[in-house]
């Protein structure tokens, strides 16, 4: 056994990957059927719980920011945050992008205007652009970031207010006692890192695609598994020695400097682009999504588009939840001495912002290419693939070449930083919490990750990313269930023993 390790999670955990990485080596065939089959069970039978739980959880949030519990510090009494303000919002800012958003940024509100939602709008109409902008920010905003609130919440008042070991097991002490620290919360925690695999694998595809498919556009590389595998490769030794190595600074430097190129890219777009459409975009869309918001959160396949569900909506939360051990350790860590009203305010707000920003550009800059422009986005992504839309749109304008080059950069960056941190996570939740765990264990962690993305890519390429994350999701999901019961038993165990009226005043005299 790796030293630092905890055997009850550790080893269920690799069985259980190194039997997937091999089944899908060995015989590819078979673990697609299966997987097909599973994932079609899984769509019909539970797809309703996904939209359920998913507009549950961002209530569960809403609730207690705003209830008497808000006033509770994630800490003890008299602990103040250990970030300012201003850095705080700057870090949340930070894990608002990723590949996801340069993956999405230009193909979802493309994908929807060609094809509208539900059959909610004429394809590529003035109704449809309305339509995927609106969905580009349900599927961004609110719900996802609502999903990471509620795992980053529980880790943070049970690990800094109870004095726990930061695991998703220790969030159910309220509910199983000392089991947690038996076979119930043993596989919480096998779960817990299932999820973040398969949810780091899902990334790791996209962002292997998306690079192929931009050397293709520049430089007419060709498009293959066998290049997909190549970048998957490289990249995967670049974040595992940023995780176990002393290139950590470099690596938190150039996740910075992405940040802001990212930022640039996104001004470039504006100034070149039709930046009073954008402007205009922004603020309609914002009000149809708003004003929609509670329609579409309960929109299930009994009168609609069960396959668009399954391929857009459940797709999406089931990714987020797969994210949601490694997101919420990070949101949780960063927050230590907030209220749990600052906690779920900022999280849920300023990540949301960050997205209807992004998407108004990056969507709203090729909608006006559809619907005034040149166009042939629409085509380009039917014809060769969602992670080709960027680069098509980008071609329309100066500099292609450059800004197609930086492009590639940012998302190779957002890759190696991404996966760097959720192997040091998974680490942690295989080695009893610890916040540096050994560098072996991260490696290996990031190899399977890498290991796992190759046989998703090479299974069924976007659909085979798409069906380990709602397979791995499931179980977490109800994981995530029983985290709020919890979570909510706890907050009532400490207003019948301490009162919230004694945090309230804990706060004031801290402010």
């Amino acid at each position: 056994m790796l030293r630092g390790s905890d055997s009850g999670v550790f080893w269920p955990a690799l069985i259980i990957v190194v039997g997937f990485v091999l089944w899908g080596t060995l015989f590819p065939a078979s673990l697609t059927s299966v997987a097909t089959a599973t994932l079609n069970g899984i769509i019909h039978t539970f797809g309703w719980s996904f939209v359920v739980s998913t507009a549950f959880f961002l209530v569960f949030a809403g609730f207690l920011a705003f209830s008497r519990f808000g006033r509770i510090r994630l800490g003890h009494d008299d602990e103040k945050p250990e970030f300012s303000t201003v850095s705080w919002v700057c870090m949340m800012f930070s894990v608002g992008m990723g590949i996801g958003l340069m993956f999405w940024g230009v193909a979802e509100p493309v994908s929807h205007f060609g094809a509208p939602p539900h059959g909610l709008a004429q394809p590529q109409s003035k109704e449809a652009a309305i339509v995927a902008m609106q969905y580009a920010y349900f599927h961004w905003a609110l719900h996802p970031w609502a999903i990471y609130a509620v795992v980053g919440l529980a880790l943070a008042y049970f690990s800094y207010r109870r004095d726990l070991p930061t695991l998703m097991s220790s969030a159910f002490q309220p509910l199983i006692g000392d089991r947690v620290h038996g076979p119930i919360g043993r596989t919480i925690d096998v779960l817990a890192i299932i999820a973040t695999l398969f949810g780091t694998a899902t990334s790791l595809g996209l962002g292997a695609q998306q690079i192929n498919s931009g050397m293709n556009y520049l430089w007419g590389t060709g498009e293959s598994a066998a290049i997909a595998l190549t970048i998957i490769a490289v990249l995967s030794v670049l974040f595992i020695l940023s995780a176990v190595s002393g290139v950590g600074k470099g690596i938190q430097f150039l996740s910075n400097m992405n940040m802001v190129i990212a930022v640039v890219l996104l001004l470039f777009l504006a100034a070149f682009g039709p930046t009073v459409f954008i402007f205009d975009t922004l603020i309609e869309s914002l009000g149809y999504y708003l004003s929609d918001l509670v329609s579409m959160s309960f929109r299930t396949a009994a009168f609609s588009d069960g396959k668009w569900l399954a391929n857009w909506t459940i797709f999406y939360w089931a990714w987020w939840i797969s994210w949601a051990p490694f997101v919420g350790v990070f949101i949780a860590r960063i927050s230590r001495g907030r209220t749990i009203r600052e906690f779920v305010i900022g999280v849920l707000l300023i990540p949301s912002a960050v997205t209807f920003i992004w998407f108004t550009i990056m969507g709203g800059t090729a909608l006006h290419s559809e619907l005034m422009g040149a166009g042939g986005l629409v085509e380009a992504v039917k014809n060769q693939g969602a992670p080709v839309s960027l680069f098509a749109l980008l071609a329309q304008y100066p500099m292609a070449t450059v800004t197609s080059t930086i492009a590639m950069f940012l998302v190779a960056i957002f890759f190696v930083s991404g996966a760097d941190a959720a192997s040091v996570v998974m680490g942690m939740l295989s080695s009893r919490g610890a916040p540096h765990p050994q560098a072996g264990i991260v490696v290996l962690w990031g190899l399977l990750a890498g290991a796992s993305a190759c046989v998703l890519l090479v299974m069924g390429g976007l659909a085979g990313l798409q069906t380990a994350s709602i397979i791995a999701a499931a179980p977490f999901l109800l994981v995530m269930i029983g985290l709020c019961i919890s979570l909510w038993k706890g907050l009532l165990d400490e207003l019948e023993t301490h009162g919230v009226l004694h945090d309230a005043k804990a706060v004031q005299s801290a402010e």
